[in-house]
């Protein structure tokens, strides 16, 4: 049985890794996408992981797939097409922070006839983001993968990394990006899209809003404030780990990746008999790799891997 499956948008993220002599940015052509990520992230850290989606049949495309496999993700769900691989431009700003300039291909164009339902179905986790979510015809095909998913019995996790630069308008991303929630087990947000999806800046408040929609695990990300979780009918905050930051890149899907990973060894039903000592600990595990990551550039080339991490963290 696969661990976790990751389907939606692998794309190259062109970052920035500084300028020349002449104050030209330079940038590398790093391996990306946030489902993606999670995938690696999750397989780095121990967990069988396969991912769906597609890219273009170019050198870019090649490549993503070859970094899949080195990674051990399975990538048997990765089709190609027509158009050219997706392209997201990061600029990274004195602080590490990033800005997204999107460039559309072969992603979005992911069709329901691509999906190995079979596949999807023998996982313990099928994962998602609202990237996938912003056109057609992937849209339709990862909603239709996440009903047959939950059908099934698999646990589903969401990610709404909410980005403005894809979508006509606030408005439509909201209605979107809600749109799945009643079909999800696990939620991991950013403090920021709290009010987007619940309408409360609060958390407590807006965490109770997503729980009313039977989502079980409420997980916000506070950067280097660690993270806040709501599990069942409690709330606690998990204090972060202090580095130096060299680009933010791909924390919060290392964040998530490292606690489905760590939820799956917990067997066939990863949530069920959970308490939130044990799920401290396993919040605590995710903030150390997220901080690993922040601490070198790039998303997939910084994420830790196990052996990395075992000093010194309860496991």
């Amino acid at each position: 049985m696969t661990d976790i499956t990751a389907i939606g948008e692998i794309l190259i993220d062109l970052t920035q890794t500084g300028t020349n002599a002449a104050g030209v940015p330079l940038f590398a052509a790093n391996p990306g996408g946030a489902p993606a990520n999670v995938a690696v992230a999750a397989a780095k850290l121990g967990a069988a992981a396969a991912f769906i989606g597609k890219a273009g049949k170019d050198g870019f495309g090649s490549y993503l797939r070859r970094v899949l496999e080195e990674n051990g993700v399975s990538s048997r769900g990765l089709c190609t097409g027509k158009r050219p691989t997706t392209m997201a431009v990061v600029s990274v700003d004195a602080d590490g922070e990033r800005d997204f300039r999107f460039i559309r291909g072969a992603d979005s164009d992911l069709v329901p006839e691509e999906i190995h339902a079979e596949a999807v179905q023998k996982s313990k986790v099928l994962h998602f983001g609202s990237v996938s979510l912003t056109q057609e015809t992937s849209r339709s095909a990862v909603l239709k993968t996440v009903e047959a998913a939950r059908q099934a019995g698999v646990l589903v996790s969401y990610d709404p990394n909410y980005r403005p630069a894809l979508w006509n308008s606030g408005e439509e991303a909201v209605t979107w990006m809600q749109k799945p929630l009643s079909m999800v087990d696990i939620i991991k947000l950013s403090e920021e899209e709290v009010p987007l999806l619940t309408g409360s800046d609060d958390l407590e408040e807006g965490s109770r809003c997503l729980a009313q929609q039977g989502i079980a695990l409420v997980l916000v990300t506070l950067g280097g404030r660690g993270a806040f979780c709501r599990w069942q009918e409690e709330t606690f905050t998990v204090p972060g780990v202090s580095v130096k930051i060299a680009d933010t890149n791909g924390a919060g899907d290392t964040f998530l990746g490292a606690v489905l990973s760590r939820l799956c060894r917990r067997g066939a039903q990863p949530l069920q008999n959970l308490d939130c000592r044990e799920l401290k600990d396993i919040v605590a595990f995710a903030n150390c790799a997220a901080a690993a990551t922040c601490s070198r550039s790039g998303a997939i080339p910084a994420m830790p891997t196990l052996k990395e991490l075992e000093g010194g963290i309860s496991r």
